[in-house]
């Protein structure tokens, strides 16, 4: 079959249904989410966030089976995509989630609120 023949059988229509679904969706935002999801470590705070928001760090490393150094290094990455949000109070941190879109996949995951 030569370049022209397989040319002849391309669905021109398909192909621009297709190259327009890219328009409908930010793919590099999805991404990046998809990357932050795909560590377990982080879902596991995202998790723990989602039933107890609030929660300060040594809590939060606590609940999750980590160092204090390694939660906060995550929850630093969350906060610079606005995922998560922190709180002072004096001299204690809070966390809690901040991006909804993020809340609905944690419940489509499963996850419950306490």
């Amino acid at each position: 079959m030569s370049d022209s023949d397989a040319a002849a059988k391309v669905d021109s229509a398909k192909v621009d249904s297709a190259k327009s679904a890219r328009a409908d969706v930010d793919t590099a935002a999805w991404s990046i989410r998809f990357e932050l999801l795909s560590d377990p470590h982080r879902l596991d705070i995202l998790l723990a966030l989602h039933r107890a928001p609030g929660i300060c760090v040594g809590d939060l490393a606590a609940a999750v089976g980590r160092s204090e150094n390694s939660v906060s290094q995550a929850l630093r990455v969350l906060r610079s995509q606005h995922w998560v949000t922190a709180t002072r109070v004096g001299r204690t941190v809070s966390y809690r989630l901040a991006d909804d879109t993020v809340h609905e996949l944690l419940h489509w995951l499963g996850a419950q609120h306490g």
